[in-house]
């Protein structure tokens, strides 16, 4: 079973076993207690934040419970709409992120395909975009608004291994500190669905 949803032509999604990850490797649900802000990788400008949340279930297993349940039912409602976009980017699989931009100032602009990742020496533009929010063509936001839509990038990133968010000249390489939270999470995890086990 591997964590990455992957979208396949003939069905809306199947947690498959793409990849060489072993369902063993897959924490347990349920048991997570991280917040989304120790997990998302953040940049800000002195107008805009953007965040970037990977939907990995080797990642948000380790969120609180309720999180999980949120950010899995997401996908489960918006499984066709993934799975079309990464079909007209001719691709059977993808990593999928929910990204956020908050707007810090009025008539904020964002530029939605200027958000990439960097990983092993490789430049990953986004295969597809699925909005989430209204308006989220416009490219403005207002004070205190925001814009949400699932990003889906090329299935062989590594979730599990440093990876760069870049968007315009902004930068950022947290998710390697990102990794340190989450594997000391995924002790705790495995710990506590231990001492449940009759």
């Amino acid at each position: 079973m591997t964590a990455s949803w992957r979208f396949s032509l003939s069905a809306a999604f199947l947690l498959s076993a793409a990849g060489a990850l072993a369902a063993q490797e897959l924490p347990p649900a349920g048991f997570g207690s991280l917040r989304q802000d120790q997990v998302a990788i953040t940049l800000s400008t002195g107008n805009l934040t953007v965040r970037v949340l990977p939907l990995d279930e080797r990642v948000i297993r380790l969120l609180a419970p309720d999180t999980y349940a949120s950010l899995r039912e997401l996908k489960r409602t918006r499984a066709t709409d993934m799975a079309a976009a990464a079909r007209n980017a001719m691709s059977d699989s993808a990593s999928a992120f929910v990204v956020t931009f908050f707007g810090l100032q009025p008539e904020t602009r964002f530029e939605p395909d200027q958000l990439y990742l960097s990983s092993q020496n490789s430049f990953l533009r986004p295969l597809g975009i699925v909005p989430l929010t209204p308006r989220w063509s416009e490219g403005t936001l207002g004070q205190r608004e925001q814009a949400v839509a699932i990003y889906l990038f090329p299935s062989d990133l590594q979730i599990l291994q440093p990876f760069s968010v870049l968007y315009g000249d902004l930068r950022s390489d947290a998710w390697e500190t990102n990794l340190r939270t989450l594997d000391a999470e995924r002790s705790r995890v495995l710990g506590r669905a231990a001492a449940r086990q009759p």
